[in-house]
């Protein structure tokens, strides 16, 4: 069962557009945006980042909760998603596809390194958090991918995808009940994750009954 979400508008990002492994002129012009975001946060004026406060989500998790439509479900959550990659600054989203496109190819030094200046220069952005979590378990560093997560959920309580992804990493530590715990979370933010629900059922079926 594969979580671990990726936003799939990140086909033109490679290296021939971007340039390979922070050589490209997304990373240089996100690293002077970063230099002069820092220099702003100094005075109090640092570049807001809350795609997880836009308004339009709160009538989307209504409406995702309330409906029993699968397409009208599956179109509620692509919402979501697309509005949770926009971070409201162009050069940090190019670099959020950048380090997709990156992540999506396997190349997941590089790709941390995207996600990590994004954090750095938004650390209110939820999902820049989200997706270096993604990569810190593609790597196998499954504690830093818990602390990213865990942060996801700060900014973002309603982040399934963080929920879901917290899930498959205690299922890889042997650590059910918490596993289920999260998968719960995740079902009740966004009742229609299938690979979630089917989980939920085999580990309820395991653990009913038995001291884990």
């Amino acid at each position: 069962m594969q979580y671990l979400p990726v936003f799939p508008d990140d086909s033109d990002f490679g290296p021939e557009r971007t340039g390979a492994r922070g050589r490209g002129p997304c990373r240089r012009l996100l690293a002077g945006a970063l230099a002069v975001g820092l220099l702003l946060a100094s005075v109090g004026a640092a570049p807001a980042f809350a795609a997880q406060d836009d308004p339009r989500l709160d009538g989307l998790f209504t409406s995702l909760k309330a409906t029993e439509d699968q397409a009208e479900a599956e179109r509620l959550t692509g919402a979501i998603w697309s509005i949770w990659h926009q971070s409201g600054r162009v050069v940090a989203d190019e670099q959020m596809r950048e380090g997709q496109w990156y992540m999506r190819h396997g190349i997941l030094r590089s790709a941390l390194d995207d996600f990590s200046i994004v954090v750095a220069w938004a650390p209110d952005f939820a999902e820049a958090w989200h997706k270096r979590a993604t990569v810190h378990f593609m790597m196998g560093n499954y504690p830093a991918s818990i602390a990213d997560l865990h942060r996801t959920l700060v900014l973002e309580p309603r982040h399934f995808g963080a929920f879901a992804n917290l899930g498959l990493i205690y299922l890889k530590l042997d650590e059910k009940r918490a596993a289920l715990a999260a998968l719960e979370k995740a079902l009740e933010i966004n009742p229609h994750l299938s690979g979630a629900r089917q989980k939920v059922q085999e580990l309820h079926d395991k653990l009913d009954g038995k001291k884990v």
